[in-house]
């Protein structure tokens, strides 16, 4: 689910903007050819400006995964290509980490280490 950007995070909107697309894509949200919102409404989904939008559009483009068509919108594309299983191996990860009583911030900093050294 697309929400409000946090503006007091630090992090640019365009890249939460950006990130939350990504998620969506992992969780299988959208798909090969799914058409995301119009960029009015994700103006008020994320409650920044067109501007803003159209940079993390941009983006997402350049990195080819939207595309857009000219007076259609924009679309997720073929070249994303997702293991179905990842959301599935994710939730149970999580499943097993919340029985351990490691918390988000702890996960979060335990995988910032081992990301390190893989």
């Amino acid at each position: 689910m697309l929400t409000k950007i946090d503006k007091h995070s630090g992090v640019p909107a365009y890249l939460q903007i950006m990130n939350q697309i990504k998620k969506e894509i992992f969780l299988g949200r959208f798909t090969d050819g799914s058409q995301l919102p119009p960029v009015r409404e994700m103006e008020n989904i994320f409650g920044v400006n067109m501007n803003t939008i159209m940079r993390a559009l941009e983006y997402l483009q350049f990195e080819k995964i939207v595309e857009a068509k000219h007076g259609i919108g924009y679309f997720i594309t073929s070249d994303v290509i997702i293991d179905p299983d990842i959301p599935k191996q994710i939730m149970e990860f999580v499943r097993d980490i919340k029985t351990k009583k490691i918390d988000l911030q702890m996960l979060g900093l335990l995988i910032e280490e081992v990301w390190k050294e893989c």
